[in-house]
């Protein structure tokens, strides 16, 4: 029986991880498994057909699929040259989908980016108001079309997965699968016991309660604190201390979907490992 034959080494060039100003990371890239490992393959046509247009927008690397319906009732997306409002469209054979007036088609490798996010950076593909995004940060480095999974405001740091694989992205992002997140949070001055015990039993928000699995201190003072969450609202853990008198000067992500930031400085990023690939699918 002949011998499977090596796959070349991956060049200098493609390796490693990068942060602002193009200085790359020691970590070497790991080989990200492709897409439908064990399936036989299908051309892009066969795959998509009879797809419904925001996952197939999603599949092609734009956003996830829930964003992707805003996306086409908005009418930036359009089929053959004219705007569908409709986000469960069924793309068929043949049919030209454009977004923001560009073609767009399936990844066909897919992507999974891990990036210790820094200060002032918004976690959009695009901003119309020209602030510094997180791809700027990986600009001329990864070919693949990616997007954040989720969003960390401008002011918080930390971990935020970019990907893109549209299926992930969704169930990452589902209530449902209950994803764990962890923070790490600096406060303007300590929170005493009794507002600790408050956010253990959940903060009552304007949007609803905000249920957290476990929150301590965590630093040298009363005024650091670490929390677990699996809700995903908009500044919700910045609204849980605000609620009870307390700013944030400082909060950052440590800890997402079974993801840490070891080895990972501010501002870098490597390409997910096999391993933490299965994983996260694993996980949702």
């Amino acid at each position: 029986m002949p011998k499977d034959k090596k796959r070349k080494p991956a060049s200098p060039s493609s390796r490693g991880a990068g942060r602002p100003g193009g200085r790359k990371a020691s970590t070497p890239r790991p080989r990200t498994p492709s897409a439908g490992t064990g399936r036989s393959k299908k051309s892009a046509a066969e795959s998509t057909e009879g797809m419904r247009l925001n996952k197939y927008v999603a599949h092609c690397g734009v956003c996830a699929r829930r964003q992707a319906a805003e996306f086409i009732k908005e009418g930036l997306v359009t089929v053959n040259g004219e705007k569908v409002l409709e986000p469960f469209y069924q793309v068929q054979k043949g049919d030209v989908i454009c977004f923001r007036g560009k073609a767009i088609k399936p990844e066909e490798k897919k992507a999974y980016i891990l990036m210790n996010k820094p200060k002032d950076y918004i976690t959009t593909v695009n901003d119309e108001r020209g602030r510094h995004t997180v791809m700027e940060l990986l600009k001329g480095k990864v070919r693949e079309r990616v997007f954040p999974v989720g969003r960390l405001d401008r002011a918080t740091t930390g971990l935020l997965l970019l990907t893109n694989d549209g299926e992930l992205a969704q169930k990452l992002a589902h209530p449902s699968h209950k994803v764990k997140k962890v923070y790490h949070v600096v406060l303007d001055k300590p929170l005493d016991a009794a507002a600790l015990e408050r956010i253990r039993q959940g903060v009552e928000l304007e949007d609803g309660p905000a249920p957290v699995n476990w929150a301590d201190y965590d630093g040298k003072g009363k005024n650091e604190v670490s929390l677990e969450i699996v809700i995903g609202r908009n500044r919700v853990v910045r609204r849980i201390f605000e609620q009870l008198g307390y700013e944030v000067r400082r909060l950052d992500r440590v800890y997402y979907a079974g993801l840490t930031k070891k080895d990972l400085p501010r501002g870098f990023w490597r390409h997910l490992t096999e391993k933490e690939v299965i994983m996260l699918k694993h996980f949702t």
